[in-house]
């Protein structure tokens, strides 16, 4: 094995135990940072809970886009869509319909989950190539 291949080895153990003793610290750090007030479900939904409305507070297109995106992959959605109502006013709509297997609220958590992971996957994947310095430096 090369000099560089047990260095990228020795990387990855000490990023992976890391990762792990930090897991538990950053799970009681983030219940201690939790924003109740960021997630709203408008009135109007239905009685069964497969149609509701949300409102989420400081977030615009990025995240909009993305997270109707996410949602609509999932086969338990029959509808995901977003809206800014007004451009001076930092709130975002979200309107989800699913089939009857899941309610709105289920599948909002799943979403933002799953987008959630995705650019943790993505994060993880650049922060790899960068530290490889396994890319190049000159405009072709």
């Amino acid at each position: 094995m090369s000099d560089k291949e047990e260095e990228n080895n020795q990387q990855k153990e000490e990023t992976t135990s890391k990762t792990e003793s930090s897991t538990v610290e950053d799970a009681e750090m983030e219940e201690d940072n939790l924003d109740y007030e960021k997630i709203k479900v408008l009135p109007g939904a239905s009685e069964d809970g497969t149609l509701a409305s949300f409102q989420i507070v400081d977030e615009d297109h990025t995240l909009g886009n993305a997270l109707r995106y996410i949602i609509m992959k999932n086969p338990a959605v029959e509808f995901c869509g977003y809206s800014i109502p007004h451009p001076s006013e930092n709130k975002m709509n979200v309107r989800i319909q699913t089939y009857g297997d899941q309610t709105a609220v289920q599948v909002l958590h799943k979403g933002l989950d799953d987008l959630s992971n995705l650019c943790e996957y993505i994060e993880d994947t650049f922060m790899a190539k960068v530290n490889a310095k396994d890319f190049a430096t000159e405009e072709p």
